[in-house]
């Protein structure tokens, strides 16, 4: 049993009589009192950030008053704790003051030195935890910062929801392109709510066999089906206490999304070929790279499913979308590949920089990783450009060399992914380029590039 954050106050006393005028004393002041006869096992009863404080008698039998501080203050040093001691008993007093007892009342006391005491040391309590969640919000931000790196809009305000809805029991739909960092969002709203000492339990259903996944994530009992030999704990029943993070999630089917449906809304599973249901303590985190509504729609998503899981929704925004994030997360995985390979670090040049900032990264932060990881160890830093819709695109290599070559290598890049993009006429090129028609002719020419070789529009040199 753990004791309700809304008891202010925990009182101890064996001597029954004591116990119940103290006990008065304390309702009659409006505080919320829980009286025990006795002090053994409280410690594992309070959470340790419990808002309230401890008054304890010293000489009781089993478990005395000094022990009982002792425990309390293995567990939480900062825990306000009063000890009530008889006549005579200073020394022991000391004693306990010098073991850290925030107070000690000698009997017999008045009433008024009692709540007097009581309150300050509840004041304190609230001080001490309010500065607690500073520590944590402020830590929390740090580390938020060094999983999603990035100071533009769109990861400002990702970082602030998941600061957010980390510390609520809400299920959460993480919306993002493939390689955006949807298990890392899903991470960190685990390890920064209450659950982070609960399991991290991720299964990306995509990969897993039609076949499989129902045992995988709900388990199954001894004799369910051909092969199933001994009981086997799914994924949800494993997650208990902590979080289960469901990866594209769109590639589950129909009959297992209504399973899945059932345990967000009754919090229980069944084993396959088992009638126990089990109760479960979990959050729930759904990824996707597809619009679940769209699908719902066509019929390959059920709505109710959809309906429920799009509470609370965070979009991961990719890469295209984040500015000069891109040169702060790449000059980030590169200096960590070359401390993690015993390199010394490269600068980017100018050029690189352009076209690392020119890319549109279809493969958003893992394609530029993996970018990265190639720069780190001295390798020719080559992109695939392709456009995010798909269209085919150009490779985009950098050449080493000097600024002449660079710039004129740059130059052919910019053209030649622009050539890669849907344009009906030359005219409709120049002007996305910002450049004269003429001064676009003579740039073809002088880098072998040809409008008509587009497979995108007509070749309309009149236009």
């Amino acid at each position: 049993m753990t004791i309700d954050n809304r008891i202010e106050v925990v009182l101890i006393d064996d001597d029954p009589h004591l116990r119940q005028a103290l006990s008065q004393t304390l309702d009659l002041a409006g505080l919320k009192i829980l009286p025990l006869a006795e002090a053994k096992g409280l410690a594992g009863q309070l959470p340790r950030d419990w808002p309230g404080v401890v008054v304890s008698d010293i000489r009781m039998p089993g478990m005395d008053g000094l022990e009982l501080l002792s425990e309390l203050h293995t567990q939480d040093p900062e825990l306000p704790v009063l000890l009530i001691t008889g006549h005579g008993d200073v020394p022991l007093a000391v004693q306990a003051m010098r073991a850290g007892a925030y107070d000690f009342l000698e009997k017999p006391f008045a009433s008024d030195h009692l709540l007097d005491s009581v309150r300050r040391a509840l004041a304190l309590r609230r001080l001490v935890l309010d500065n607690r969640s500073l520590r944590l919000a402020l830590s929390d931000r740090h580390e938020l910062s060094a999983r999603l790196v990035g100071q533009s809009t769109p990861m400002l305000r990702l970082r602030e929801q998941i600061g957010a809805l980390a510390a609520t029991r809400a299920d959460v739909l993480i919306l993002g392109e493939t390689g955006a960092g949807k298990e890392v969002v899903a991470r960190a709203l685990h390890d920064l709510s209450g659950r982070r000492n609960g399991p991290f339990v991720a299964i990306n259903a995509g990969a897993l066999a039609e076949s499989v996944v129902e045992s995988e994530l709900f388990g199954h009992e001894p004799g369910a089906f051909t092969g199933a030999q001994k009981r086997r704990i799914g994924k949800f029943e494993f997650a208990n206490g902590g979080t289960l993070f469901l990866d594209e999630i769109e590639s589950m089917s129909l009959d297992v999304q209504v399973k899945l449906l059932r345990l967000l809304q009754e919090r229980v599973v069944e084993r396959l070929g088992g009638n126990q249901q089990i109760p479960l303590d979990i959050r729930v985190i759904a990824a996707t790279k597809e619009d679940l509504r769209q699908a719902a729609d066509q019929g390959r998503f059920r709505a109710d499913l959809y309906y429920r899981l799009n509470v609370a929704p965070l979009r991961i925004p990719p890469l295209r979308e984040r500015g000069e994030d891109a040169l702060m997360l790449f000059q980030y995985f590169a200096d960590e590949a070359s401390t993690r390979h015993g390199l010394p670090p490269h600068e980017l040049q100018p050029a690189q920089r352009a076209l690392l900032l020119r890319h549109t990264w279809p493969g958003n932060v893992r394609e530029l990783q993996n970018a990265a990881e190639r720069f780190a160890l001295g390798l020719e830093l080559a992109l695939d450009n392709s456009a995010p819709d798909g269209s085919p695109g150009v490779p985009v290599e950098v050449v080493s060399g000097g600024l002449s070559e660079q710039v004129e290598n740059f130059e052919k890049t910019l053209i030649a992914a622009e050539l890669a993009r849907p344009h009906s006429s030359v005219r409709s090129l120049a002007e996305a380029l910002g450049i004269p028609r003429k001064t676009l002719h003579d740039k073809l020419r002088k880098h072998g590039l040809n409008f008509g070789d587009s497979s995108h529009g007509p070749t309309d040199e009149s236009d």
